[in-house]
């Protein structure tokens, strides 16, 4: 017995390599705030949970169902069928419209949101024209209120369905000819061909997308706060800072937390045992459906309209006031927000891509099912809303601060006050929390294409793991770890709940200020930091594209 359990300690710490422990580390250490939040969900609160039943909770989950189902939906009907119209069918601007469809990626929610009702309101630029050109009064005629919960499903589909079309044009640029082929010889037209053959094929690629929108639909926080919709992000904001419960606020947190892990798990059973597998290697040239007369005039407009209202009009109106108006500190403190934004998002990049290196090349070392369980949680977070990270963050946080200064208090009359906390640290450990799967999905996906002899060729030469790593790999991947930091640094450019609910007394960002102008009705100084926001996003967004259009296999340059 006692030589089979030390065979036992043997043999699992020889499987307990460096790397192996390194990646355990990390995915405990990133899976934090996601355990602090769900033991919080057997706490007692006091009543609070019975005052929110009665009172706004049953607001949060019909508002918040209401915004996951339109714009899911809606994200899913323009992102899948701009997607098929720019690779499979030719019309004027074809070429164009490619990229143009992800530029409304670079806009934030929250920025959006800004713009429109500043356009929109009563004493803006459309209702007053109307009125002018009319001889309308108040309440002599009726227009939609953009701040409703409607208004805010509109433009957050505006702004979230380039994640769809981004992975279903991915998966239409794969399909065969073959397939393709088929469908046509029995007689199926372009649409019934695209309902019927390619839909289907491109299905998980269309689910992921619109499940990446529904995480950044329940992450959002600026849009629907500003317009007054109550939903559980809003909701868990208030109940910390409105009503001081931790508790019941890390409770609200974790229901959220179990919804998205329900989704997740919906559609993984979806799927069932069902496989999508190509069987042939012809990939030639797509077919191309030309469009004449009307029928490219109507393509040329679907791929127009999102760009137009999701990107065009949002960024003409926020130049068009910050030219007029703008910050007002423009120069002085904007400068200090511009720099916390950019220092922010340089150092969290830098962490997370080198973390996602970590995993990856650790994965690859030593596979296993404790490695790949590992890295699949450490990689979660994008799946977790802003909200529910800060709250899981800020409760441990809060208590090693709090317990510091009574030991430092109790024996040396000092208090050092909030170390953890308080500090810019927490906020780069929340941002690497929640887009290090960004950046572990892309270079993953990179170190998947060194072929293993490389792997060989630098042991027998003498090199380590970590040596090989530094001269082989690196230099291979630098492409893909610029894109991932790329991808990571927009991200946390654009990410403005954690920011809020995190950052220090007196430290703001171009996020923050943007939201805090916005909410003081001050539209048109906030162009200002939408405005450097905007033009953050726009440069990874073209060099996305320009990746993608070279992703088919045997398509060649052009």
């Amino acid at each position: 017995m006692f030589r089979s359990a030390t065979t036992g300690l043997s043999s699992l710490s020889r499987r307990l390599s460096p790397w192996t422990l390194l990646i355990l580390s990390v995915a405990l250490v990133v899976a934090l705030p996601v355990i602090v939040v769900l033991a919080h969900i057997v706490m007692p609160t006091q009543g609070v949970w019975q005052h929110l039943a009665s009172t706004v909770l049953g607001r949060y989950l019909g508002n918040t169902f209401y915004l996951t189902v339109t714009v899911g939906i809606g994200s899913m009907v323009i992102g899948t069928g701009t997607a098929w119209l720019v690779v499979m069918c030719r019309f004027p601007g074809r070429r164009l419209f490619e990229w143009a469809l992800l530029l409304p990626l670079a806009v934030p929610t929250y920025v959006i949101a800004y713009a429109y009702t500043d356009f929109l309101q009563y004493a803006g630029p459309v209702q007053s024209w109307l009125r002018a050109v009319f001889d309308w009064g108040r309440g002599d005629y009726f227009f939609p209120d953009i701040r409703s919960l409607g208004g805010a499903a509109t433009l957050i589909t505006l702004v979230l369905y380039p994640y769809v079309y981004l992975l279903a044009r991915a998966a239409f640029l794969e399909q065969s000819v073959c397939v393709l082929d088929v469908g046509r010889t029995l007689g199926r037209g372009p649409w019934n061909l695209f309902a019927t053959v390619a839909v289907p094929l491109a299905r998980p690629a269309i689910v992921g997308g619109v499940s990446l929108v529904l995480m950044e639909t329940l992450n959002e926080f600026g849009a629907v706060q500003f317009f007054g919709v109550d939903t559980f992000t809003t909701g868990i904001y208030r109940t910390w800072f409105g009503l001081g419960e931790q508790v019941a606020a890390a409770q609200l947190a974790a229901c959220l937390l179990l919804f998205v892990i329900v989704l997740v798990l919906l559609e993984r059973w979806s799927r069932g045992k069902r496989q999508y597998f190509h069987t042939t290697n012809r990939y030639q040239q797509l077919p191309e459906y030309r469009l004449p007369g009307w029928r490219g005039v109507a393509a040329f407009m679907a791929c127009a309209t999102p760009v137009l209202i999701g990107f065009l009009v949002p960024s003409g109106l926020l130049l068009q006031m910050a030219i007029a108006k703008g910050d007002t500190l423009l120069g002085t403190r904007f400068l200090d927000f511009a720099w916390n934004s950019l220092m922010l998002a340089v150092v969290a990049s830098l962490i997370a891509v080198g973390l996602a290196v970590v995993l990856s090349y650790g994965v690859r070392l030593h596979d296993s099912p404790l490695t790949r369980i590992a890295t699949r949680v450490a990689s979660m977070g994008y799946a977790i809303p802003g909200s529910v990270i800060a709250v899981g963050i800020l409760i441990p946080f809060a208590w090693l601060d709090n317990t510091l200064n009574t030991w430092l208090h109790a024996h040396y009359g000092k208090i050092v006050g909030l170390v953890f906390s308080g500090s810019a640290f927490i906020l780069v450990y929340a941002y690497v929390v929640r887009f290090l799967a960004v950046s572990f999905n892309t270079v993953e996906a990179s170190l998947g294409k060194v072929t293993p002899s490389m792997d060989a060729a630098s042991r027998t030469l003498g090199q380590t793991p970590a040596g090989t790593l530094k001269r082989v790999h690196t230099p291979i991947m630098r492409g893909s770890l610029i894109a991932a930091g790329i991808l990571v640094f927009v991200d946390v450019m654009k990410e403005l709940p954690a920011t809020i609910i995190l950052r220090p007394f007196n430290f703001d960002t171009l996020a923050v200020r943007a939201y805090g102008l916005a909410s003081d009705e001050r539209l048109a100084e906030a162009s200002t930091a939408s405005l450097a926001i905007v033009a953050v996003g726009i440069l990874p967004v073209v060099l996305l594209s320009m990746a993608m259009r070279r992703s088919r296999p045997g398509s060649g340059r052009r």
